[in-house]
């Protein structure tokens, strides 16, 4: 899209500040009709498959991961992952979300060989692998480059890299709610040298905690400006990778650590004043905003996702009337959100009918939103 005719940081602030949700989702929903088929929602069945909960960093907004020498910590043997992967091909689905923990106590050469493993037992299966705080994890505890990372997991059988870990790409947000993960520039740079690599990623938000409505938005400016870069270069280079999707979603305080820190939020801390750039906790309003927000902004992204997993269902099926063009994943199986107290369940016939509930055809696809 030229220069010209792209919504600038201020215009998406006053967008979002001035425009109603009907006019900012009809605004949105006529972008989507202009990019995809007006009748049509795609969905794709896939298993979130979490190999260990293990972790160092502990992230303030997580209540899934446990410490090292936590008894509750576990990782999955190569047999209970293939498992889990009959049980999504017995559904149809062709694709898996493998993520973990940084886990200080694992090898590299552990992650190859569960790699190597799930590709010679499923060698058709799409394996969508390791956000970039893995990423650099791996690089920083194996001492080596992040390229030498990414090219020794495709090597063994990965095939695009998810955009779990991005929060709000704002350093200053960062050390507030991760302090030990990755900046918003590692971040960036991992899905960069991924996208160099011939791998395509996915890019996601996390939001409704400490951060403002401007990082929200540089958020998203972060994420264009790189897909800008990513797009030139397959000009020349049609093999190189790009961001094929973008996600987001609301914080779920629940049990965490986060939810204790001094954030403004008038249920929790009835006497705390709010500050001017303070935003409400963010719930299903905030969600289809974004949500249009998103499709309006990314306008070098294709394709955005609706999210059921911490609004619910009938939220995800109103974010394909603002702005998603994309119904999201059958999952299977959820960890992260559910420990924070939150929990929906999705079957894949519930998932058609939403879509077609919302007047769209349901279309089952692969992650490169080719029709399956």
């Amino acid at each position: 899209m030229p220069a010209s005719s792209r919504i600038t940081p201020q215009q998406a602030l006053d967008l979002y500040r001035c425009s109603s949700l009907p006019e900012l989702a009809d605004r949105a929903q006529q972008n989507v009709e202009q990019r995809h088929h007006p009748k049509i929602r795609t969905y794709v069945i896939e298993r979130n498959i979490n190999y260990t909960n293990i972790c160092q960093c502990r992230c303030r907004f997580c209540a899934f991961s446990v410490s090292p020498r936590d008894q509750k910590g576990y990782v999955l043997t190569c047999e209970q992952i293939a498992e889990k992967i009959e049980s999504l091909l017995s559904l149809g689905g062709a694709q898996i979300l493998l993520q973990g923990g940084l886990h200080p106590h694992l090898s590299l050469d552990w992650y190859e060989r569960m790699l190597r493993d799930i590709r010679r037992r499923f060698p058709s299966l799409h394996i969508h692998a390791f956000s970039p705080p893995e990423i650099h994890f791996f690089a920083q505890h194996f001492d080596l480059p992040v390229s030498r990372i990414i090219r020794c997991f495709r090597d063994a059988g990965l095939n695009s890299i998810p955009g779990g870990g991005a929060e709000i790409l704002v350093n200053r947000v960062r050390r507030l709610v991760s302090p030990a993960k990755c900046t918003a520039d590692q971040w960036l740079e991992v899905m960069r040298q991924a996208h160099r690599l011939g791998l395509c990623t996915t890019a996601t938000m996390m939001f409704g905690h400490v951060e403002t409505l401007a990082e929200r938005i540089e958020h998203l400016d972060r994420l264009r400006t790189l897909q800008d870069d990513s797009l030139r270069r397959r000009q020349t280079d049609p093999r190189s990778g790009y961001f094929t999707a973008f996600t987001c979603w609301p914080f779920q305080p629940g049990h965490t650590r986060l939810s204790r820190l001094d954030r403004y939020d008038p249920l929790r801390n009835p006497n705390r004043p709010r500050r001017d750039d303070e935003l409400l906790p963010a719930g299903a309003f905030d969600q289809l905003k974004m949500t249009a927000l998103a499709r309006l902004y990314l306008d070098n992204v294709d394709n955005i996702q609706a999210s059921w997993v911490t609004q619910g269902p009938d939220i995800a099926q109103l974010s394909l009337l603002a702005g998603a063009n994309d119904a999201g994943s059958l999952m299977m199986e959820e960890n992260v959100v559910a420990a924070a107290g939150t929990s929906y369940q999705i079957q894949l016939d519930e998932l058609r009918r939403l879509i077609r509930a919302a007047g769209f055809q349901p279309v089952q696809r692969d992650y490169y939103y080719q029709r399956v």
